[in-house]
């Protein structure tokens, strides 16, 4: 499957916004509503009406409007936020519906993934230059690669170096409290990834998941709501939504 080439990634989005518009998710799934009330939470950093209703936009399509393409993974998503206190716990949440409604996003952290197993630091010519490979000489490309860099360092999964433009990728840096989330991550990945299904061991290899430290077994999995796996050939047990 070639890449979605809409970009739609418009805006830095901070993960004080993300909490704040989950939060809101929790209490109401009309979307504008949500975006009334995130409205004063976006203003205090962007003045421009035009900027502002952009990041609007982005917060409202990851945290409301995605119920109507994948209302189960959005719902239990909101569920999940409502009763974890843990920062990590939410940096999940919010990492896998961006994931989910943004191909771009996800392309761009497959990218950060894929660098970061060779090199420590990883430079935003480097994931620039990966993104263009995948999706080719797009005019919005590289301001918004630069979006989701902001984006990943603002939420503390890219931290800086000592060096200009040079980031630290925190591989396998943040667990969940529960496998119930680890699970959710799961169904978030292969609901976006182009392949159907996967083996077990591949699943938890995406690149795009660097960031997560992964704790379920595959027989956890087998009990977890909308997976079947199966055993294959070789002895892989080959994992896909239901």
């Amino acid at each position: 499957m070639s890449p979605n080439k809409n970009i739609g990634f418009r805006r830095n989005i901070y993960l004080e916004w993300m909490d704040a518009a989950a939060s809101f998710s929790a209490e109401s799934d009309d979307p504008k509503r949500l975006r009334e009330r995130l409205d004063p939470v976006v203003a205090e950093k962007i003045r421009s009406a035009e900027s502002r209703r952009m990041a609007l936009d982005m917060l409202v399509t990851i945290w409301a409007k995605n119920v109507e393409s994948h209302p189960v993974i959005r719902n239990d998503a909101v569920r999940l936020f409502a009763v974890t206190g843990q920062v990590s716990d939410r940096l999940w949440l919010h990492y896998g519906m961006t994931l989910l409604t943004y191909d771009f996003f996800r392309l761009g952290t497959i990218a950060v993934g894929q660098l970061s197993r060779y090199q420590d630091g990883v430079t935003s010519r480097d994931i620039k230059s990966r993104m263009t490979a995948e999706m080719g000489q797009l005019g919005a490309l590289e301001t918004a690669t630069d979006r989701i860099i902001f984006s990943l360092r603002n939420w503390g999964i890219l931290t800086e170096t000592d060096q200009r433009f040079v980031y630290h990728p925190q591989r396998q840096q943040f667990a969940a409290s529960t496998t119930e989330i680890e699970a959710w991550m799961l169904a978030v990945v292969l609901t976006a990834h182009p392949a159907e299904e996967l083996p077990f061991t591949d699943l938890l290899r995406l690149p795009e998941l660097f960031p997560f430290r992964f704790s379920i077994d595959v027989d956890s999995l087998r009990s977890a709501q909308g997976f079947e796996i199966h055993r294959q050939g070789l002895g892989w047990d080959m994992v896909r939504r239901t």
